[in-house]
C-alpha cells in the first residue's frame, strides 16, 4: 500500500470476500476524514455475503457499525470537531423531500442509503463522512463506540412500541438488535420476556435486563407466556428474529390491544390469520434504523457501565481474517453475537 492507497474488505460476489487496495479518501469541504478503529459485522453484512440482501449491488465494502478517530476536517466543518477525537457515525442518509422526511422521520427516508448496504461502507482504513453524521464522546472506549449503532436499532423499536413501565414486553431474537430492545424496555421499567433458541444468548439477555427467558426450542412458548402474563399475553412484542415462525407467533401470543413491532426481515413471505389482528385490535408497527435521540439514549446507557461489553463481543479479528470469520458465522449463525474487525 502507498500513502495514497488503503486496505479494504470487499465482498466481490456472494461468498467471495477479498482484501483489496483502494484509493484513500480526502475530506471534502463539509466532510471529516476518519481513521477506522473497529467496525462491527452486522446481520445485513452476512446476508450480503450469502447473496440474500436484495438492496446490495456487488462489489460492496460492508460495514456501518463504526468506531473511528478524526484525522482531518474540511474547511466548512464546525470548530468543535478536532483531530484526534473519538467518534461513531450515523450511517444513514436522508433526502429531506420524501413523505417520511417531511414528517421528520428521517430514519425511514424512502431514499436512504446505509453505509455498507446501498453504498460502500466502513470496512476500510479511512472513510470521509459529512460532519453532520458524527457523534463524538470521549467517555466511551473504541469498542463501545462500535456497539452504539446496533443497539440503537433495538432502542428505536421500543420507542415505536410506546413501551412504559406498566407493559410486559416480549422480544423475539436475542442477538444485538434484540439485546438493544431488551435493554431499552428494562430501562423504561417494563417487565421483559426474552425468547430465543440459544441458551447462551438467553443468559446474556438476563444480564442486560430480561426478567424471564424462554428457549422456544425446548419449552412450550404458549404455556410459558400464559403463565407469566396471567393468561393475557404480552402487551408489546418485538420481532427481531426475522423468521416466519416468530412473525406468526407474535400475532398469536399478543394480548388483546397489544402492539407488535417488526424489525426483522423474514426471508420468506408470512401468512397471517387476519382475524387475529382485527379481533385483538393489534397495532402492527414497522421499525427501521434509528433516530439521533436513540443514539443519545444508547450512549447515555453505555456510560453507566452496566453493559457486558466483553461478553457481547464474540470475536475481534484482523481484516485478513474476515473471510474465514464470515464463513464460520454463516455455518453457525446462532453462535455469534458480534464480530468486530480491528483496523
Amino acid at each position: 500500500m502507498t500513502k495514497d492507497t488503503m486496505k479494504a474488505i470487499q465482498i466481490i460476489t456472494p461468498e467471495n470476500i477479498q482484501i483489496t487496495e483502494r484509493t484513500a479518501p480526502v475530506a471534502g469541504k463539509s466532510e471529516v476524514l476518519l481513521k477506522i478503529n473497529y467496525v462491527g459485522f452486522c446481520g445485513s453484512d452476512l446476508s450480503t455475503f450469502m447473496g440474500k440482501n436484495p438492496m446490495v449491488d456487488y462489489p460492496r465494502v460492508p460495514g456501518h457499525e463504526i468506531s473511528a478517530t478524526i484525522v482531518s476536517m474540511g474547511e466548512e466543518v464546525p470548530a468543535n470537531f478536532k483531530a484526534g477525537q473519538a467518534v461513531t457515525v450515523v450511517p444513514y442518509t436522508n433526502c429531506g423531500q420524501c413523505s417520511s422526511c417531511r414528517k421528520g422521520r428521517f430514519n425511514a427516508c424512502r431514499y436512504n442509503q446505509t453505509l455498507g448496504v446501498q453504498r460502500d461502507g466502513a470496512m476500510q482504513e479511512f472513510i470521509a463522512v459529512p460532519w453532520q453524521k458524527l457523534i463524538s464522546d470521549d467517555q466511551l472506549s473504541a469498542k463501545e463506540l462500535a456497539m452504539v449503532e446496533p443497539l440503537t436499532v433495538g432502542f428505536h423499536a421500543i420507542d415505536r412500541g410506546r413501551v412504559t413501565d406498566i407493559d410486559t414486553v416480549m422480544v423475539f431474537g436475542c442477538g444485538m438488535i434484540g439485546s438493544g430492545a431488551i435493554i431499552r424496555a428494562a430501562l423504561r421499567g417494563a417487565k421483559v420476556i426474552a425468547v430465543d433458541i440459544d441458551d447462551h444468548k438467553l443468559d446474556l439477555a438476563r444480564k442486560i435486563g430480561a426478567n424471564y427467558c424462554i428457549n422456544s426450542k425446548t419449552s412450550n412458548l404458549h404455556e410459558a407466556l400464559q403463565e407469566i402474563t396471567g393468561g393475557h399475553g404480552p402487551d408489546v412484542i418485538i420481532e427481531a428474529a426475522g423468521n416466519p415462525f416468530t412473525y406468526q407467533a407474535a400475532l398469536e401470543e399478543a394480548a388483546f390491544a397489544a402492539r407488535v413491532v417488526c424489525i426483522g426481515y423474514a426471508k420468506n413471505d408470512v401468512s397471517f390469520a387476519t382475524k387475529l389482528w382485527v379481533q385483538k385490535e393489534i397495532d402492527i408497527l414497522g421499525s427501521r434504523n434509528a433516530t439521533p435521540s436513540d443514539f443519545e439514549a444508547v450512549i447515555s446507557y453505555l456510560k453507566q457501565g452496566n453493559f457486558p461489553l466483553d461478553e457481547m463481543i464474540t470475536r475481534i479479528i484482523q481484516p485478513e481474517e474476515a473471510a474465514e470469520a464470515v464463513v464460520a458465522w454463516a455455518a453457525n449463525p446462532g453462535q455469534v453475537m458480534k464480530i468486530l474487525v480491528q483496523f
